[in-house]
């Protein structure tokens, strides 16, 4: 079962990836069923904070969707304004702001410790390794639904340490699954740099 429930998330994750890269909105439902895979998968490691952010990821999924198909509706309506109806079909983007990047940072800092003390408690074998993947895998699940492109950045990172810490709990094919993610990640970072276009301020 347990086998079945790796290579299941797995196979749907590459999916997934590949849908993100190309920023369609069906990557959101198939997020869906690799959240809940992963969430066994992780759960029976007793790594609960990579199992509490595939719960999150099931449910930010939904909001996710609500987010790009907006956006999209945007990009289309402001491509036909500009007379320009190639630019429907680009990946749409909004701009990141210092504010938005500063309340990250200081989130981030805080839940990381707050969640490594409370996966102590829990006995988790790698609290600190795990709550930083989980929070810096929330923040860039947030920014992904916003559409911002420099969230390919946070999920290198995070994901070069889900690989490690997936390794280092005998998880292989979940570790083939985030080894993938992360050169995707890149991939996705140079695709949204090339073929994005922003929203214009007016419209959003």
């Amino acid at each position: 079962m347990e086998l079945f429930f790796e290579i299941f998330t797995v196979v749907t994750g590459l999916v997934y990836v590949v849908l993100e890269i190309k920023q369609k909105n069906f990557m959101w439902v198939v997020g869906v069923l690799t959240a809940l895979g992963a969430m066994y998968m992780f759960f029976t490691k007793g790594l609960y904070c990579s199992f509490a952010l595939n719960v999150y990821y099931f449910c930010i999924s939904f909001w996710g969707l609500y987010c790009w198909r907006r956006d999209k509706r945007k990009i289309t309506l402001q491509a036909a304004c500009e007379d320009q109806p190639e630019k429907a079909d680009l990946i749409h983007l909004n701009r990141l702001s210092a504010k938005t990047v500063i309340i990250s940072v200081l989130i981030s800092f805080v839940a990381v410790f707050a969640l490594a003390r409370l996966m102590l408690l829990f006995e988790n074998p790698m609290s600190y390794l795990d709550s930083t993947v989980a929070v810096l895998s929330a923040v860039a699940t947030w920014w992904l639904s916003r559409a911002y492109k420099q969230q390919w950045i946070i999920w290198i990172v995070a994901d070069a340490l889900t690989t490690t810490m997936c390794l280092m709990q005998g998880m292989w094919w979940m570790s083939v699954l985030y080894a993938a993610y992360t050169l995707s990640a890149a991939v996705g970072l140079s695709y949204w740099n090339k073929h994005g276009v922003y929203l214009s301020e007016k419209e959003k």
